[in-house]
This record gives C-alpha cells, sequence and structure tokens, in this order.
C-alpha cells in the first residue's frame, strides 16, 4: 500500500539563511531544493543540523505544550479556564485518538524524527563527504534529538518501562527518512526496545557530539557531551536502572561539593536560581534549553508564561492548594517561592516564566538542568546503597540550600534510605515545579496520578494512565496498534 504519512513528510533538503547566533536560535527556511543540493554545502548542511532542533521547538513539543502536559496530568496544577484548547482533556485523564493535545504532539515529535532520519539518510550519502571532520559532530547532534524526541514520546504513549520491565507496546520506531510516498506500515516496537535505540543514538551521540562550543549560548541550546550525558541520567532513571544512573552521573558531578562537571562544559549550580530563568538564559545550570527571542515565539497558546502566569498571561492553570505548595518543608525564606503569587484571590506559577523584556513570553524552555542531574544521582545512590547515603544527602543539600540556606539535611535527618529517597522526590517536586517531570517521575515509579480538584486520582492499570496512539498514526499505519 503507498499512501502519504501525513505528519511525517518532509522535504530532505531545506536552505535556511543564517547569521552568528540568531541562527543557532531559529533557522529560517527560504527556498526547498533537491536532496543532492541539501548536502552540497557545509552552509547548507550546518542549516540542516540547526533546522532539527528548530523543529523539536515547535510550540506543540519542546516549545512548551510537551512540558506542560506532563505537568498538568499529575497534581500541581488545577485548571482555570476549561478550555479544550490549553490541555483540558490532558488535565482532566479524558484524551482520546482524536483529542487535538494527542495527534498534535505525536505529528510533531514524528515530524522532528522523519527530519532527523533524512538528514542521516543524506550525511549517509555524501554530506559526510562534503563536512569532513565536522559529520560525526552533526550526525550525534541529529541522533541525539532523535533519541530525547522518542524518549518523550515513550513518557505518554507507552507503559512505563517498570510495567514488564519493557515487555509493552512502544513506540513505532522509524529510522529511515521519509520524503514522499511509500509504504509505511510498521508495527510498534517493544518499550525496552524503543528504549534500547534511545540509548544506542545517545551512546552514538556521547562519543561524537563536541566537547563544548565557543561561547555559552551555544552550550546551551546546541548537543554537547554534557547534554547527552545528562540525558542518559534521565532515560537510565525512567528504566530504573539505578546503577547506570551513577556511571553517567559520575562523569560530570564531582564526588563532593562544590558539585560541577570538571570535563567539557562547566555546568555547575547557580547560586541563584532566579537567574537560571532570566536573560540571557544561558547559565552553566542550564545544560539544555529551547531559545527564543521576541520575533520568534512559540506560538499562540503554546507559551509557558501564558499558561501559568495570571499577572502576565492567561493563567490557564493556578497551583494545587492541596499540592506541593502546602508542603510544611518547603519553608517561606525559600527564594523557589518567590516564582509563586496570589493573584485574584488564587496561588499561581506566576514569575517562573514571565520575561523582563516588552514581549512576556521569549523566555527560553528548560529541557535539561544540572540540579536534575545532581538529583537524579542522589536518588539512585539513596536506592543502590541501601542506606542514608552520605554524598546523597550531600547533592541534596547543595540543591536545597541555594534556594533555602535555613535548612540543612544531615544523614541523621532521615532514619532509613526510604525517608532520604522520598525526601529527594519531594524535592523534585518544588526543584522542577512547572518543568515537565512531574507526571513521568510518578510513572516511571508505577505510582498513581494523584487526584486533584474535581478530578479523581488514576491509578497505574487504568487506560488513561497513558495517552492512546494518535488517530492519524492507525488510520495511515495498519500494523498500529492502539493502548
Amino acid at each position: 500500500m503507498k499512501k502519504y504519512i501525513i505528519y511525517t513528510m518532509a522535504i530532505a533538503g531545506v536552505l535556511f539563511t543564517s547569521s552568528c547566533q540568531k541562527a543557532d536560535i531559529s533557522p529560517i527556511p527560504t527556498a526547498s531544493i533537491s536532496d543532492a543540493s541539501a548536502f552540497s554545502t557545509p552552509d547548507r548542511i550546518l542549516a540542516q543540523v540547526r533546522g532539527l532542533y528548530g523543529a523539536m521547538r515547535s510550540g506543540q513539543f519542546y516549545g512548551g505544550r510537551y512540558l506542560i502536559y506532563n505537568d498538568i496530568r499529575a497534581d500541581e496544577f488545577i485548571n482555570e479556564t476549561t478550555n479544550g484548547v490549553t490541555g483540558l482533556e490532558a488535565w482532566n485523564g479524558t484524551v482520546n485518538t482524536n483529542t487535538n493535545v494527542v495527534t498534535n504532539l505525536w505529528a510533531q515529535a514524528y515530524y522532528t524524527i522523519n527530519l532527523c532520519n533524512v538528514f542521516l539518510n543524506g550525511m549517509a550519502s555524501s554530506g559526510s563527504g562534503v563536512v569532513g571532520a565536522l559529520a560525526p559532530n552533526y550526525i550525534g547532534e541529529a541522533r541525539f534529538i532523535r533519541a530525547l524526541s522518542y524518549y518523550s514520546l515513550l513518557q505518554l504513549y507507552a507503559r512505563p518501562f517498570a510495567d514488564g520491565n519493557g515487555a509493552a507496546k512502544g513506540l513505532v520506531l522509524r529510522l529511515t527518512g521519509n520524503t514522499g510516498s511509500g509504504d509505511y506500515n510498521l508495527a510498534r516496537s517493544t518499550v525496552a526496545e524503543t528504549y534500547a535505540q534511545v540509548l544506542s543514538d545517545l551512546n552514538f551521540a556521547e562519543q561524537n557530539v563536541p566537547l563544548n562550543y565557543a561561547d555559552q549560548a551555544t552550550n546551551t541550546i546546541r548537543a554537547h557531551r554534557n547534554t547527552v550525558i545528562a540525558l542518559k541520567t534521565r532515560v537510565y532513571l525512567s528504566m530504573q536502572q539505578y546503577a547506570n544512573v551513577i556511571t553517567e552521573a559520575n562523569k560530570i558531578v564531582n564526588a563532593a561539593p562544590p558539585f560541577a562537571a570538571s570535563t567539557g562544559v562547566a555546568n555547575t549550580l547557580q547560586a541563584d536560581i532566579t537567574n537560571v530563568f532570566k536573560t540571557p538564559y544561558t547559565t552553566t545550570e542550564s545544560v539544555f534549553s529551547m531559545p527564543f527571542n521576541d520575533n520568534e515565539l512559540p506560538g499562540v497558546q503554546n507559551q509557558l508564561g501564558f499558561y501559568y502566569s495570571k499577572s502576565a498571561g492567561n493563567g490557564e492553570y493556578s497551583l494545587n492548594a492541596a499540592g506541593i505548595v502546602a508542603d510544611a518543608g518547603w519553608t517561606a525564606a525559600d527564594k523557589r517561592r518567590t516564582f509563586n503569587a496570589v493573584v485574584a484571590g488564587k496561588l499561581y506559577l506566576d514569575k517562573k516564566y514571565v520575561s523582563a523584556t516588552a514581549t512576556p513570553y521569549n523566555n527560553y524552555v528548560p529541557v535539561i538542568r544540572y540540579s536534575e542531574v545532581m538529583l537524579n544521582l542522589a536518588e539512585a545512590r539513596a536506592r543502590t546503597t541501601g542506606i542514608v547515603d552520605p554524598q546523597a544527602v550531600a547533592l541534596l543539600n547543595a540543591v536545597r540550600n541555594r534556594s533555602d540556606a535555613g535548612t540543612v539535611f544531615t544523614v541523621a535527618s532521615f532514619a532509613t534510605s526510604t525517608d532520604l529517597i522520598n525526601a529527594i522526590l519531594n524535592e523534585r517536586r518544588i526543584e522542577f515545579l512547572g518543568e515537565g517531570l512531574r507526571s513521568p517521575d510518578l510513572m516511571r515509579l508505577l505510582l498513581p496520578l494523584p487526584a486533584k480538584g474535581t478530578v479523581s486520582s488514576v491509578a497505574p492499570g487504568a487506560s488513561n494512565y497513558i495517552w492512546p496512539i494518535s488517530a492519524s498514526e492507525l488510520l495511515l499505519n495498519t500494523l498500529c496498534v492502539n493502548n
């Protein structure tokens, strides 16, 4: 059967204009060109690399909505507008195969994957010879983006790895580029097979992307070695392979304070967390972010500030008064509390994603921060050592104390390793509020999605614990079965 997979269609060569850092932020398509000429010059090939990041930066994907859906599915936010366009069905757990949030995110993620596949095909056929020594770098970046895209889809459309050690149905694993009509019927691989491909891509990328770039802006928005390693700690944590989390994190986290990466980009915590979310958004804590500027924004109703800020946005979601904000251990002196504000009688995550410029939603979207790597390592150590691990406590302290110097944890603060693990999980809720990690954290541990407002809790075995497969895929790919 010959047909078009609508959401994955891409012209192999798109010529982008570029100029300095602006080109790194947002390549601008100017013309479609033939497959052959797309890989004919170094500039055209570099433009395509930038275009891969641009596809992932879509407001329907990592420009906003991927993070938003993973937060509002869980328990920290309350829907205020009952607007189906801005994720109401994702929040209340009533999505189906035709729901826009399901079809649009699936389409954009697979569009990004297809661009990576088309690029990799072109590099194999002719592009590598054109750029010479840069070829492994570019291929590594493409495989990093493909890996992140597949990993992200797994968090919404597939059962957690812990459910049967990855034996459940995973994703449609497309590794060859689609530039025209053809037979694209392909069955779903298992969760384990999909994770294996993610790790294969990341292992290649780690060995081939640059150690660093010439400036911190590029170090924030393009993948370097520490970016790849940081993502690997997240992937292994999702698989509950804690020894591997430790192995990876130890590559970029010193064994004792001050915790920092000693090779490659000098990633480390910022002394003041609010600086991470201010211009220029390119701190050494920002391992990987999606960039925006006044002229190039995520698109209408996609921006994090639009969803979470009431004073400068639409206030689509307020903070759940029964969520992490109610935790007595999150003290009033904690600087992370300053991101929250009461507006019109309700508490919102009002200040985290509000830019200081006239355009309120040009803030970078945080994808991976160094504090996550530290807490990934802390949790993995606490789970593998079986004791109140001193290094895990030190890592937890480092994250807490930079925002709340008055709260100091010691080994004696925890009776058991389980108590320490719970404190680390709680710290993640505070540190990454509104950054898209809440529901993946619950699901990797096969925990229920808690009740919030008028919405009941969702048990791990419930049909709406994960999303259905997009109706577009089911229509055009007869070998793909729904969840």
